[in-house]
């Protein structure tokens, strides 16, 4: 079929153009879709009721248009923040030029679906690393300012406050209220998110909610909320319901507290803890000196009680009777050998006496010398040769010596 003509000149009206539009819209067919119930206007008097389906991880939506009465019906009432799956053809109301899903059939999404899309989601943040501690920063002692996304007068931000000014009076905080429940949840806590992670006066950031059912804590366990908190270069934690409750931002958080009451006191130091804290190191430190200076006392006491110290002069007197006694033992070794080598000497002496020729000559030998007649020394004659008859003999006697001359010489017998 051709189209009209279409130019400046020859522009289309608005109908032909929503007309257009209806034709190429209308030959879509059915469809299922998932979404999150927003803005649900149903009135038993109407035989049409219109709700919004809202992309849980987008800033998208589309009209529900669909019958009263089916809606009346379902096992379980709409309620705003509901996940469903719904059958509908698209449809354009060319009167109005608007765009809406005609609805013919719309489940709830089960919890166990709901829990397994969450494990799902969960499994691959792990692998993809998200939730490995070396990513974790680490929390500020003592936060200069705390974000904290919540609740408008929700008991979350009741608590959270009430406990950390409790704990540290002195702490600020920049509080974004945000949706906390149903479709608005994910984009309003990023929005709120990035905001406070551009702040450079927020050191910590808390993402506090009470508790409530699966469904109610679903927007806390979207992929996209997920990638925002890992995202962010400030410290984020996560306070989202009680105990049991673990949303995926438990995971992805740097750090999880169990409730928004743990959030504060996990993020704010206690005042009274603190002063604890340093009364209990003073005291370390008073009984470390204490005991350095008994330690100190102990040891000059028993350095002033050494005799050194008490009388100077004891090891003095002490050297000077080891000198003494060294000196006095010395003496008498030295005694001792010359007594004994004098006595020697003595032994020595009597001994060459005995046998010198002064005590043989005493015993009646006597020493013969010739005089020569040249004038020289006399000489000891010890052969008859030495003295022929006429020579000048000298005779040495043991008290003497006698002058005498040979009268004959002959050899012995």
């Amino acid at each position: 079929m051709n189209q009209p003509a279409n130019s400046a000149e020859t522009p289309w009206p608005v109908g032909r153009v929503n007309d257009q539009v209806k034709g190429w819209i209308e030959r879509l067919g059915f469809l299922w879709v998932e979404g999150q119930l927003t803005q649900i206007n149903v009135k038993r008097s109407w035989k049409l009721s219109y709700l919004t389906l809202r992309d849980v991880e987008q800033e998208k939506s589309v009209q529900l248009t669909c019958p009263t009465d089916m809606v009346l019906k379902m096992p379980t009432p709409l309620k705003d923040g509901d996940r469903v799956v719904v059958y509908g053809k698209p449809a354009f109301y060319a009167g109005r030029g608007s765009f809406s899903l005609w609805t013919t059939e719309i489940r709830h999404v089960g919890v166990g679906d709901l829990l397994a899309r969450i494990e799902m989601l969960r499994q691959q943040l792990a692998a993809e690393g998200l939730f490995d501690p070396s990513r974790k920063l680490a929390l500020p002692y003592l936060p200069n300012k705390v974000g904290l996304i919540t609740g408008r007068g929700s008991a979350a931000e009741r608590d959270v406050l009430a406990v950390a000014k409790d704990r540290w009076p002195a702490v600020q905080f920049r509080v974004i209220n945000t949706a906390v429940q149903g479709a608005n949840t994910v984009p309003e806590v990023i929005n709120a998110l990035e905001t406070l992670d551009e702040d450079p006066e927020v050191d910590v950031i808390i993402i506090a909610r009470g508790g409530g059912s699966v469904e109610d804590l679903l927007p806390f366990s979207e992929e996209a909320l997920q990638r925002a908190v890992a995202s962010a270069r400030t410290p984020v934690v996560s306070a989202i319901g009680h105990e049991p409750d673990n949303p995926v931002l438990d995971n992805i958080a740097d750090l999880r507290a169990a409730t928004p009451t743990d959030a504060a006191k996990r993020v704010v130091p206690s005042v009274a803890e603190e002063y604890a804290l340093v009364d209990e190191a003073r005291s370390r430190m008073a009984a470390a000196l204490r005991g350095w200076v008994e330690r100190e006392r102990r040891g000059l006491e028993n350095i002033r009680s050494r005799p050194v110290l008490a009388d100077p002069m004891t090891p003095i007197n002490a050297r000077r009777d080891e000198l003494e006694r060294s000196r006095a033992l010395m003496k008498r070794e030295v005694t001792y050998l010359l007594e004994r080598e004098r006595n020697k000497v003595t032994a020595l002496r009597a001994q060459v006496s005995a046998l010198g020729p002064s005590a043989t000559l005493e015993r009646g030998y006597a020493i013969v010398q010739v005089v020569p007649r040249d004038g020289s020394g006399p000489e000891v004659v010890t052969s008859y040769e030495q003295s022929p008859p006429g020579s000048q003999l000298r005779i040495r006697v043991g008290d003497g010596s006698i002058t005498a001359a040979a009268m004959a010489a002959k050899p012995a017998d």
